[in-house]
């Protein structure tokens, strides 16, 4: 990723209130702005380097139309953080700054936040044996198991139910879960195309029914997930997703505390 710090904080504050590009470049243009059309998008983009006479007249706009945006104001290139590294920037936007990374820097930033809980191979503790207690009985379930999925496998730091520790991850439910940092409800494994076919379903533990909620970090990345499992096909509604998200947060408290 290329860009100061007042270029991330100045896409963080577009993204945030969803601002036209095109409208910020023509505020700029009026209010005497020199760099063409395309140059201004690509430096957006991150793709080019602009004067700072421009990035402050780009900053002005963006401060005047993003009043409400938590990362205003944008500073001028004079009070820019002074090493200028995109990597300083990305750190400390956190996961808000997603969208400016590539893949693997994404995920490189995901890693280093599961790195920060300090979880990974440690034992059983009550607080998470809790939340997995409250999981496995709200919903019936023979399966609750809160997670951390780090560049491998899927650990277990609190599990009920006969799940394999240490999971590749790529085998893993859950894997799917923190890809798309959405829950993932699966009713029916039978009729879920991307997962029918699994050795989790076909085998042991004969996977039918499975809710997985992402847990993130306190900066934002998605680290894990909060699921239930059973062998049985089953409804989920509506205030089954929330009670699982309430459950999930708790567990996001605990990862963070």
């Amino acid at each position: 990723m290329h860009g100061r710090p007042q270029r991330a904080l100045m896409l963080q504050a577009i993204a945030a209130e969803a601002l036209d590009t095109d409208h910020i470049t023509k505020r700029y243009l009026d209010g005497g702005g020199t760099a063409p059309f395309a140059a201004v998008r690509d430096y957006l983009s991150g793709s080019i380097e602009l004067p700072a006479r421009e990035t402050n007249l780009l900053a002005d706009v963006v401060n005047m139309l993003a009043q409400r945006s938590p990362a205003l104001p944008v500073p001028h290139a004079a009070h820019d953080a002074a090493d200028g590294s995109s990597a300083m920037s990305w750190r400390e936007l956190g996961a808000s700054s997603a969208f400016m990374l590539s893949d693997a820097e994404k995920e490189q930033a995901r890693l280093d936040a599961v790195t920060r809980t300090h979880l990974l191979d440690t034992g059983p503790e009550e607080r998470f044996d809790r939340i997995t207690r409250n999981a496995q009985q709200r919903f019936q379930v023979s399966t609750a198991i809160v997670t951390l999925i780090d560049d491998e496998r899927q650990f277990l730091k609190s599990v009920i139910g006969p799940v394999e520790q240490n999971m590749p991850k790529a085998r893993s439910f859950c894997n799917t879960a923190i890809e798309t940092s959405q829950p993932l409800i699966i009713r029916d494994t039978f009729h879920d195309e991307k997962f029918k076919w699994s050795p989790l379903v076909l085998g042991d533990p004969f996977i039918r029914f499975y809710a997985g909620y992402p847990l993130r970090s306190p900066d934002g990345w998605t680290v894990g997930t909060l699921c239930v499992i059973d062998q049985q096909a089953r409804p989920f509604s509506p205030s089954d997703e929330h009670s699982l998200s309430r459950l999930a947060l708790m567990a996001e408290h605990e990862l963070a505390a």
